[in-house]
C-alpha cells in the first residue's frame, strides 16, 4: 500500500466544515467530560448536533461521538464510561440495549488490497435487548440482532442472531440466551 496515495473517495462526514469544527472543539469535549456527569445535558447537546435520542437514556463520562448526526438512540439506552462510537457511517442503538464501558463501535475500515488503502464505511445496527459488554469491539456492517449479547472484550466482525451469547475474539456463538419471566 501506498498512504501517499490514499483517498477517502466519496465518503463525506456528512455536515458542513463549520459544523464539524463547532462539535469537534465544543460539543465533543463537553459530551465527554467528566466534569459534566448529567445525562440530561449531553442527550440535549448531541440532540442540538442532529442525534436522535429517545426518552431515559444514561450516557456516562469519558463516551466519545465522532458525528453525532449519524447517531439514533431508542429508550432507555445506557452508554457505560469510555465507550466509543466512531460512526462515519450510521449508527442506531435500539430501545433497551446496553453499552458497558468501553465499548468501540468502529463503522470504518481499509481496503488493505488496494494501493490507496481505500476507506471502506458500513453502519451499525444493535437491535433492542442487547447487550455489549465491557471493552468488547464491533466492526462496520454488524447487525446485533434482538437480545443477542457479546461477551466482556469480545470482538466481532460479523453480525450476532437473536437471543444468542457471544464470546472471544473473534466472537463465537457460546450457548442461547435465556430470560427469566418477572
Amino acid at each position: 500500500m501506498r498512504l501517499d496515495y490514499y483517498t477517502s473517495g466519496s465518503y463525506t462526514p456528512g455536515a458542513p466544515y463549520w459544523r464539524q469544527l463547532l462539535w469537534y472543539f465544543l460539543g465533543s469535549p463537553l459530551v465527554k467530560s467528566y466534569w459534566l456527569p448529567f445525562s440530561g445535558f449531553k442527550i440535549w447537546l448531541l440532540r442540538g448536533f442532529g442525534a436522535k435520542i429517545g426518552d431515559n437514556v444514561r450516557i456516562k463520562p469519558g463516551v466519545m461521538v465522532k458525528f453525532p448526526w449519524r447517531l439514533t438512540v431508542g429508550d432507555y439506552v445506557w452508554i457505560g464510561e469510555k465507550a466509543w462510537l466512531d460512526n462515519l457511517a450510521s449508527i442506531t442503538l435500539e430501545s433497551h440495549v446496553c453499552l458497558s464501558q468501553d465499548v468501540y463501535l468502529c463503522t470504518g475500515n481499509h481496503n488493505w488490497s488496494s494501493p490507496n488503502f481505500g476507506l471502506i464505511t458500513a453502519p451499525i445496527e444493535i437491535q433492542q435487548g442487547s447487550w455489549i459488554a465491557a471493552r468488547a469491539v464491533i466492526g462496520p456492517g454488524v447487525t446485533v440482532a434482538q437480545g443477542a449479547v457479546l461477551g466482556l472484550g469480545s470482538v466481532t466482525g460479523r453480525s450476532l442472531q437473536p437471543m444468542t451469547i457471544y464470546v472471544g475474539n473473534p466472537a463465537q456463538f457460546l450457548k442461547p440466551r435465556e430470560t427469566i419471566k418477572n
